[in-house]
């Protein structure tokens, strides 16, 4: 018989409850190492880069620690890009309120910035997946009442595709993974690139 190796040790670098729960999904059962990385103190000149740059810097803190050595460090980031702006969490529920108000009826770009290390080898490869979120028309009492359940305020473009605001999107264009918070397909070619096919990552 042949010899079944244990799969590589597969660390998120990211506290999101979302990106675990895609990971799980598609066969994979990462730890998780929150980066503590400072978002606000990171730049760049447009809403893809910003993505990529937030992402990268998450993927190098973890990859950088003792007990993330010889895993495979994944790094992502999510901003809603509306008229050229680059937006990631409300900073309070008025925020989270006025911000629904300029995306009724409208459609904005959410960019999600990957990178994967392999501290193994010292390879990386990064990439931005972009989906286009066409937003529906809640009302101001829904609006109100999906503000008041806290949940846009702890989420890129004060939405999410997976909980309550699901009904106030009216469709999207590409990888709903990548809405959610993480483009399996993107992985999956990030990790060829550097000699992991996903299916040796499956548990």
């Amino acid at each position: 018989m042949a010899h079944m190796t244990a799969p590589r040790r597969l660390v998120l670098a990211s506290q999101s409850p979302a990106r675990l729960g895609l990971l799980r999904q598609a066969g994979l059962a990462p730890e998780v190492i929150v980066s503590g990385v400072d978002e606000d103190a990171l730049s760049a000149p447009t809403p893809s880069e910003l993505a990529l740059v937030l992402a990268e810097a998450k993927a190098d803190a973890v990859a950088a620690r003792p007990e993330a050595s010889g895993a495979l460090v994944i790094g992502c980031d999510s901003v809603l890009e509306l008229d050229g702006l680059a937006l990631g969490k409300p900073a309070d529920a008025e925020d989270a309120t006025a911000r629904w108000k300029s995306m009724r009826g409208r459609s904005g770009v959410l960019r999600t910035g990957h990178c994967v290390i392999d501290t193994a080898t010292g390879g990386r490869t990064s990439a931005t997946a972009s989906t286009v979120v066409h937003f529906g028309e809640p009302t101001d009492a829904e609006l109100a009442a999906y503000v008041a359940s806290g949940e846009p305020l702890y989420v890129a473009g004060a939405f999410t595709l997976d909980g309550r605001s699901a009904p106030f999107i009216d469709s999207i264009e590409g990888d709903p993974g990548n809405v959610i918070g993480l483009s399996l397909p993107l992985l999956r070619t990030l990790l060829a690139e550097l000699g992991v096919p996903i299916t040796e990552l499956w548990v």
